[in-house]
Formats: structure tokens, sequence, C-alpha cells
């Protein structure tokens, strides 16, 4: 059952991983203000919608920036960079709570410790609503410079505000790709559907380590604890379970190699205990393979201790991968589907064990019971 149900899963997580959303979630919002936009996108990170309309003879953007703040109390930004892609150089509009009311502030980013100030453009309007979680950043901006149509854009949420100033927002994957160009006469966002090598490289790793440490590893442990019952499966479980664990230890490496790549390309950049959690999983299951070389016979004095050696080695890995993947989604703050394409296949893999763990004691029960009632030294034998 479960080497058939393998590459559904498979695929079903790759394609989710991978395939690019083709309908857009902005299309379907409204706003109390009654405002119709002539162009929306959906921004590749932090769960964030643009809608504007630009008016090119008066030079005059109208918009309306949708985002989750990152905590209740926290904030949501959207701003113009005129000489930068990031952060540094934007010039911002933040939304939060001021004495228990929304406001709408500018800010010109020179440094992480913001102070109110003017900004490149004017503001003609400004205000902020919030429902469901949602803050709703509304402006009318009048560009200074009439003929450049495309901008570079950059948006942020925030986790507070302290004496009406906001507070530094998270270093995170989702939080660092907040930007994009926004091409005004278009419509389009390079935010709302291109994603960087970087981007890519962080994807593959996690693709490697989700179906390695979180599906192969599970269901060789599956292979081995149930198959092995029936003795007609005898030795072809072995061989399954030695194949999975194999190549889960392969494709590990392989994403354990990138995670160290992207590692050694952040600089000042650190997640300590996904890093920690994935040194500890590659040396485990390095040991773990030695277990194939060091596995003594089944009559053996030793074998009770190597099953207790490679038993509570195997259960660690498993128990640590999938942290250490929960982990690392956090990081990188992908869409909902991922997360919860990847807690469904544990689901299923968990649903699996529990029957075949069921159907395992059932059969043990009745071979038990069938030796108990077994005639000896041929009594009751006609």
């Amino acid at each position: 059952m479960a080497q058939i149900l393998l590459p559904l899963y498979l695929i079903l997580f790759i394609s989710l991983l991978i395939s690019p959303s083709y309908s857009q979630k902005c299309l379907s919002q409204s706003f109390a203000n009654k405002n119709l936009y002539t162009h929306c996108n959906d921004l590749t990170t932090l769960n964030s919608f643009l809608h504007y309309t630009y008016d090119p003879t008066r030079s005059m953007l109208s918009l309306v920036f949708i985002a989750p703040p990152a905590t209740p109390d926290g904030w949501v930004a959207w701003a113009i960079n005129p000489t930068g892609t990031g952060m540094l150089g934007a010039q911002s509009l933040i939304a939060f709570k001021d004495a228990g009311k929304l406001v709408v502030k500018t800010y010109n980013i020179t440094s992480y410790k913001l102070e109110e100030s003017k900004v490149w453009y004017e503001v003609k309007n400004s205000t902020a609503e919030e429902s469901n979680g949602v803050i709703r950043l509304f402006a009318e901006i009048v560009l200074p410079e009439k003929d450049k149509t495309t901008l570079n854009h950059v948006w942020q949420v925030g986790p507070s505000v302290t004496n009406g100033v906001p507070a530094k927002h998270e270093f995170l994957t989702a939080n660092l790709n907040a930007k994009g160009t926004l091409d005004l006469l278009k419509g389009e966002s390079s935010g709302a559907s291109s994603v960087d090598s970087r981007t890519k490289r962080k994807n593959i790793h996690g693709i490697l380590n989700a179906v390695s440490w979180g599906i192969l590893f599970p269901l060789g442990i599956i292979l081995a604890r149930y198959l092995r019952t029936f003795p007609s499966a005898d030795p072809t479980w072995f061989y399954l379970h030695v194949g999975c664990q194999m190549s889960a230890y392969i494709i590990g490496v392989a994403g354990w190699g990138t995670g160290l790549k992207l590692g050694s390309e952040s600089k000042g950049v650190t997640y300590m205990y996904h890093r920690c959690i994935g040194i500890t999983l590659f040396c485990l299951a390095t040991v773990q393979i030695f277990a194939l070389f060091l596995r003594p016979k089944k009559d053996h004095k030793f074998r009770l201790y190597w099953n207790i050696y490679h038993h509570g080695i195997g259960y660690s890995i498993l128990v640590l991968g999938i942290i250490n993947i929960f982990k690392g989604l956090d990081i990188l703050s992908p869409e909902k589907k991922w997360k919860t394409a990847f807690i469904g296949i544990l689901i299923a893999l968990g649903a699996i064990a529990a029957l075949l763990e069921v159907l395992t004691w059932i059969v043990v029960i009745r071979r038990k019971s069938s030796k108990s009632t077994k005639p000896y030294d041929g009594y009751g034998n006609n």
C-alpha cells in the first residue's frame, strides 16, 4: 500500500511546491471605501496585495496596499525607492495603531531607526482600515517625475510599535524578498511572479529535505516495522527498507549541502536552531548508514544491543527531521498550501502506520493463539 501511494504523494507535494499560481486572489478583494482600481497584483511575499490606478496626466497614483501585520499590534508599509531596490532609501507609507487609532505616516528610510519625515512624493490623502487581522493602507500620491512610470517598490510588515515608532521588522526570507519593480502603465509588478535565483535554491533545499527526512525516511521505517511480520516478505522487506533509507540519505545529503552553501552566502544571517538540527541529522544519518555494515546475525549475542542502537537513532532522525522541516518552512515562509501539503502527507503516512499497526497486532495475536492450541507429540491428531 505504501509503495503505491508514495509516487502520488511525491507528485502532489512537488507540484504544489513548484507550480505557479495562475489565479489572482486580489481580483476577489473589495474595500469599505468602494474605490475601484484599474490594476491589482498578488505580491510574492508576506501575503500582500497591491491595487492601484495611475493617471499619467496628473502623475497621480491612487493605491491600496493590503497585508496582515506580523502581530496584531504590528504595522504594514508600502514604499517607493527612487534610488535603489531595497529598503534603504525607500520613501515609505506606514500604517499602524497610535493611541488605539489607525494612522498613516511617511518616512524617508535612511536607517533602522525610523523618524517621521517628508518623502519624495506628495501625499494628497492617506487613511487605513483594519478587519480580520488585515490592514488596508489607502493613499493618493503625486509622483514628482511624470515620465517615470516604472518604479522600484518595497513592502514590509513589522511586529510592534513603541511610543509611536514602528519597531524593526524580521529578517526572514519573506521579509528580505519583499521588493519588486512596478510598471504603472502595464499594471505589472515583477514581485508578483518573479523569483530570484537564491530563492530558487532555497526552494530546492526545502524540497530535497522534505522528500528525504519527511517522506522517504518515515516510509522506510514503516516498511521495516510492518512487512517483516510476514515470513513471505523476507528478505524483500529488508531490501525495500535499505533502498528507502539509502535514497533518503543521499537526497538528504544533497539538501544538507545546499543548506551549507546557502549559509555561506548569508553573512550575518544565521538560523541557529535549523542549522544545528541539520548538522545533527547528517551526523546521525551517517552513523545509521554504518549499521548496514555492522549488523550482526540474528542469533548473535550483540544483536539486542545493535537493535537498540539502530532503532534509537532511527526514531531520533525521524523526529528531528520532521521538526527541522517545519523550522525550514517557517524560515522560507512559503504559501500556506506548501505547509498544508506536507502536513497532509504526514497525516497520510501516520494513518497508514496506524492501520498497519492494528493489522500487525491481529496477525501476531492469531499466530500466538494458533501456537498455544497446537497439539503436541501427536496427541489429538488422528
